[in-house]
């Protein structure tokens, strides 16, 4: 009992912070991009990890934040058709999710990692990190000076303190020391900080529906469920733990497309399993599902003091992108580490051909429009490793 009132619930309590910081810039860019009220989306972000957390049994480390997937849709139906059309394609895809859930669960997970083998999943997860690379330098290049000093604070501190507390807070002492400097030499802008409210409850709306709006909005959730499996894959590689068996794909899905159609019906931005969280988790070493859900109750209190929220979100460019080398970086290296603890065999002209076409259209940045839906390169690369696969395998047998 002492233990659980004691330093791990401090240490818990601190740790969410920290994930704060990580994911709340995100979480406050994509409603900031879209129009939609950045308090909403920061609260449907929260709301939707501790459902996610209830439904997963509260076994899985993963934030749910905003997602950038569904921006170019929202701000085209919110032209066209208004914002609450926006919404309602955000509920409805939210409801592909339940439905992709409900036919995994029915066909079994067998046959699904059959098609996602550990050559396929582990090149995934290092695309997530080398897809995220480029916006890591473009943040970093605004004042590299700046970027390789908090860089060198966190690297520093993670190292000095590899198994104390410091340690584990390398992410958040990196962001306070590259934000200081940064307000030291005038890289900071405080007019948003001041313009904002203290305390306002967040303009939550309601959605509505028409067949045009959901055609252009809900498909983008069976480009989204290739990303969610290469994040919850990722996950498992990080803390060494099938997470698609236990509690199962089906179950995060389930949560996934749950919190995304709440976040519809309240007037907020879809949601995902955020990918920098991955590289939190590498980096920091606290991989305990109760510290990301002190996040997700962090950034609903957030959403009721938008000058907090703004202060976060006005941490200058070059410092989120020092730390982001560090986090996109891991997150790429957890990957590398799968294909060697799955002893992928590269001398294998199969699982070369694999990696080989995979990490080319995945780096390449390849997007492709089909009946007015963008694939992402890191969808494409995943179909296309699956194909590879599939091909040279029935070649084989």
């Amino acid at each position: 009992m002492k233990k659980v009132l004691g330093t791990d619930w401090f240490k818990d309590i601190v740790m969410g912070i920290q994930y704060l910081f990580v994911a709340a810039g995100a979480t406050i860019l994509v409603p900031i991009l879209t129009g939609i009220p950045a308090s909403v989306c920061l609260f449907t972000a929260g709301i939707g990890t501790l459902i996610f957390h209830l439904i997963t049994k509260g076994k899985i480390p993963v934030l749910l934040s905003s997602s950038f997937a569904f921006i170019a849709p929202i701000v085209l139906v919110s032209e066209m058709y208004g914002q609450q059309y926006a919404f309602g394609g955000i509920v409805i895809a939210g409801i592909i999710y339940l439905l992709l859930s409900l036919l995994i669960h029915i066909i079994g997970l067998e046959r699904i990692i059959k098609l996602f083998p550990p050559v396929v999943s582990s090149t995934m997860v290092i695309l997530i990190g080398l897809i995220l690379a480029p916006t890591a330098i473009q943040n970093a290049s605004v004042n590299w000076g700046i970027a390789l000093f908090t860089l060198a604070v966190g690297l520093f501190i993670k190292y000095k303190f590899p198994d104390r507390i410091f340690g584990a807070l390398s992410i958040l002492f990196a962001l306070i020391f590259g934000t200081i400097i940064s307000y030291i030499f005038g890289f900071i802008d405080i007019n948003t900080v001041r313009e904002a409210k203290l305390f306002g409850v967040p303009n939550f709306s309601y959605p509505l529906f028409s067949a045009s709006s959901i055609m252009i909005i809900a498909p983008v959730a069976i480009v989204t469920f290739l990303e969610h499996f290469a994040d919850i894959s990722a996950v498992g590689r990080v803390v060494d733990k099938n997470f698609l068996k236990d509690p199962g794909v089906h179950r995060t899905l389930l949560g996934d497309g749950i919190a995304t159609a709440i976040a519809g019906c309240l007037g907020g931005c879809p949601n995902t399993t955020y990918s920098e969280n991955i590289g939190a988790l590498e980096i920091t070493g606290v991989k305990k599902p109760i510290t990301l859900q002190i996040t997700a109750i962090l950034l609903i209190i957030l959403s009721f003091f938008p000058k907090l929220a703004m202060v976060i979100h006005s941490i200058p460019a070059p410092v989120i992108g020092g730390i982001s080398i560090l986090l996109f970086g891991m997150i790429a290296s957890s990957g590398i580490k799968g294909l060697v603890s799955e002893k992928v065999d590269l001398s294998d002209y199969k699982n070369m051909s694999i990696v080989s076409a995979m990490l080319v259209i995945g780096v390449g940045g390849t997007v492709i429009n089909l009946f007015g839906i963008d694939f992402s390169s890191l969808a494409i690369a995943a179909l296309v490793g699956v194909f590879i696969n599939l091909l040279l395998t029935k070649k084989t047998n």
